[in-house]
């Protein structure tokens, strides 16, 4: 057979699909459309690591660059200062900036350094400022807005950010001098469990796409068959028929390309209106992997080919017709679990070989092993189908017809519901994966979260001061209970000793005794009381016990401040009768140190250099109370930082890692929704005639519509059922790999409850076009 041969046959069929009449170009509208959604897909999956690359980008370009230290101030320096913040559960950003001369660099993204008391705001943040949700938050920047942020200055089209000129920031209270922007960070390997995690994730969220575009390729019926026939009448042999039944699939897969091209470019510009799991992009920067892109190009066109090719290799066409009322050959089951058994084959070396200090895995085994597992679930499914469905009988006349249509052809069925199980089962062993590995990349912070919320620190002029912002914050609405203490240091007097290079020093609290019952454990406390708090047994960040007890002994007298500052320095005597007691941690879950000391004990006015901790707590009825305190803290200090207690912490690149596979899996599962409903409508269409005939002789259309339902929820539920088995194993050896154990055995639940929910949804959208095909003229024939 010569390529020109192959070439006239393929491109015959090519014509036939495009130009042969209303039916075959519907059907290849059908194909391209799968195709094309398969394809889009593709391309969207391939471009989520451009999409967090150019995020991390952004994010170090737009930096101060801090690679250096810069002394003295110059032309082109300027102060900088990072406030990381959020308001009602979303981040927010800004970046206060103090240029030092007139040649200090404008931040990236825009025209040039705002003027003092005015900010550049993201387009985001401006619409926000500008509704009536973001009156809380225009209060807590007491700037003007000049202008936005442009592209070069965001991760993203909703990040809420701004860029301040403060005039305020002095070398007191700055991050850092810098001269210009940009900085990058040595890339640190990843560790073998996420690249598990990734290596699971990139074959679980593309093999059902593959599947599907196989699927389509496959879509047509007894309108095809009868074309077939006719060439088979004017002369074809069974070989150029099959090319050109090719030829067809081809253009259907061609035109899908074409079509998943323009879906996926249209999608591309809709990248900033879109937010999936806090993700989102700028069109630019929605690229997909030049190799994979290519790939999908080669292979699309091929699969076609060859799909139809081995979907035809049973059938017999003859002048008369195809020939499929003959009984089906029983399907065998020793290659579909030959697959499967060599997938465990390459999975079985790597269990128990990976560990969380490795930074590289076997790749090709773990991605072979999981693709021939996941394709043998796939073959095992039509065999599965046809055992259940030949031995189901009776029930009403709904049920009767669609198990009947069947246990006529159930491959079509089965092959339709594939790419759940697929879906399903690569989704259980990736939850199952989570769960596990959840623990190793999460750590407890020590936080007591019932006890405070939100803490801050908040500098101050003298004691006064930081008693009266205590005050302002346990005075904001929602604020049930306030823990603050004025906080400075006591040191040594007199000269230093010999061997040491500056006076031993230790912490003072001063606040009431509800508060610092909060940091020790206290006896008894009334106003007028001191304490010296020592660590507790077995304390891993206890300082140095010798300036504990050099300092705050009871009865010593200690300087409020540092013995080697010019001036008079103020002492104070503690008590005689100061107790000692144990640290505890405080709701931040650190130790607090030194002398406590009751508002009574001492003037806090004499202290040097003091701040106000402040840590508060919520009424859960005052939502907004969280953007309170945050108003009056940065009203009080503008450079404050609030930082929210959260019982646990997880690792950033788990964190990322995550959210790339919660947003692939989104849209997986949106195509296999859009796969089976293509699937559906294009065998309800094939069956045209049936339908009429049906209704013709009485059948109602409830009737007809409950059978659509069972037809399509019988093959689902079996897939469901295998592929609840199948990500179970499948789950479990990936845990061996590792040496985790199951975390939940339940996990197949919500995966259950996605597929229920599709049986709905594609048996409600195919419900017009049935009711459609049901009409007498159906039965119109030529």
């Amino acid at each position: 057979m010569t390529p020109s041969t192959w070439g006239r046959d393929l491109t015959l069929g090519a014509r036939f699909a495009l130009t042969g009449g209303r039916s075959g170009l519907l059907r290849t509208l059908l194909t391209a459309a799968g195709v094309g959604f398969g394809v889009a897909l593709l391309l969207l999956a391939s471009s989520l690591p451009s999409m967090l690359f150019q995020r991390e980008v952004r994010e170090a370009a737009r930096a101060a660059d801090a690679a250096h230290e810069i002394e003295a101030p110059r032309p082109d320096t300027f102060l900088h200062y990072t406030q990381h913040s959020s308001y009602r559960g979303t981040a927010l950003s800004g970046l206060l900036l103090k240029p030092e001369g007139p040649k200090a660099p404008a931040p990236p993204g825009t025209a040039g350094m705002p003027a003092e008391g005015e900010m550049l705001v993201s387009p985001a943040l401006g619409r926000l400022l500008d509704s009536p949700d973001g009156a809380l938050l225009k209060e807590r920047l007491p700037y003007e807005v000049a202008g936005t942020i442009g592209e070069a200055g965001l991760i993203g089209p909703n990040e809420l950010r701004y860029v301040a000129h403060a005039g305020f920031l002095t070398t007191d209270n700055y991050d850092g001098r810098a001269e210009r922007y940009g900085w990058s960070v040595p890339e640190e390997p990843m560790n073998a469990f996420l690249l598990l995690l990734v290596v699971i994730a990139y074959v679980v969220l593309l093999l059902p796409v593959l599947v599907f575009i196989a699927t389509a390729a496959r879509f047509g019926g007894e309108q095809r068959d009868r074309r077939l026939a006719a060439l088979r009448l004017v002369g074809a042999d069974n070989g150029t028929t099959r090319r050109i039944a090719a030829g067809e699939s081809l253009a259907g897969a061609l035109l899908g390309l074409v079509v998943g091209a323009g879906l996926f470019l249209v999608s591309r510009q809709f990248a900033g209106a879109v937010e999936i799991w806090d993700v989102n992009a700028f069109p630019s920067d929605v690229v997909p992997h030049a190799a994979l892109a290519l790939l999908v190009l080669a292979v699309v066109p091929v699969a076609s080919v060859v799909v139809t090719l081995f979907a035809l290799r049973g059938v017999a066409i003859e002048p008369l017709g195809v020939v499929r009322a003959a009984t089906p050959r029983r399907r065998r089951l020793w290659w579909r679990v030959l697959i499967l058994a060599a997938g465990a084959a390459l999975l079985a070396p790597t269990v128990g070989g990976i560990r969380m200090e490795d930074t590289a895995i076997d790749t090709v085994a773990i991605g072979g092993g999981t693709v021939l597992v996941l394709v043998g679930l796939t073959g095992l499914l039509p065999w599965l189908v046809e055992a259940v469905v030949k031995r189901l009988r009776g029930g009403p006349v709904s049920w009767q017809l669609a198990v009947r249509r069947l246990q006529l052809s159930s491959g079509t069925a089965a092959r339709a519901v594939s790419g759940i199980v697929v879906a399903a089962a690569g989704a259980i062993a990736l939850q199952m994966l989570f769960q596990a590995m959840e623990r190793d990349f999460t750590s407890l912070t020590g936080h007591d979260t019932t006890r405070a919320q939100l803490q801050t620190s908040l500098d101050a002029r003298d004691g006064d001061e930081a008693r009266r912002t205590i005050d302002r914050l346990a005075s904001v609405d929602g604020v049930t209970r306030v823990i603050g203490t004025t906080d400075a240091h006591v040191f040594r007097p007199g000269p230093l000793r010999e061997g040491e290079d500056f006076a031993p020093i230790t912490q003072l609290s001063v606040g009431d005794c509800a508060s610092l019952r909060e940091y020790a454990v206290l006896p008894s406390c009334a106003d007028g009381d001191v304490f010296v708090a020592l660590p507790p047994k077995g304390a891993t960040d206890a300082p140095d016990a010798t300036w504990i007890e050099q300092t705050a002994r009871p009865g010593a007298e200690v300087a409020l401040r540092d013995p080697d500052r010019r001036g008079t320095v103020p002492t104070w005597r503690i008590p005689a009768d100061a107790r000692k007691v144990e640290a505890r941690r405080d709701p931040a879950g650190l130790h607090r140190y030194g002398l406590l000391a009751t508002t009574g004990s001492l003037d806090v006015r004499q202290l040097d250099d003091p701040s106000a901790e402040v840590m508060v707590r919520f009424d859960p009825a005052s939502p907004d109370a969280p953007e309170l305190v945050r108003n009056a803290a940065l009203a009080i200090d503008p450079t404050a930082t609030v930082r929210g207690l959260s019982d646990t912490e997880q690792s950033s690149r788990f964190l990322s890692v995550r959210t790339g596979i919660l947003v692939g899996s989104t849209l997986t599962m949106l195509l296999v929704a859009a796969s089976l409903l293509v699937a559906t409508l294009e065998q309800l269409r094939d069956r045209k005639r049936l339908l009429s005939s049906l209704v013709a002789f009485g059948t109602r259309r409830t009737t007809l519509s409950w059978s659509v339902l069972w037809q399509t929820a019988v093959p689902i539920g079996v897939g469901l059922a295998l592929a609840v088995a199948g990500g179970i194993g499948l789950g479990s050896v990936l845990l061996a790999m590792t040496g985790q154990r199951v975390q939940d055995w339940w996990v197949f639940l919500p995966v259950v409850g996605v597929g229920a929910g599709l049986i709905a949804a594609v048996t409600l959208l195919s419900l017009p076009l049935l009711w459609r095909l049901m009409r007498a003229d159906g039965l119109r024939t030529e």
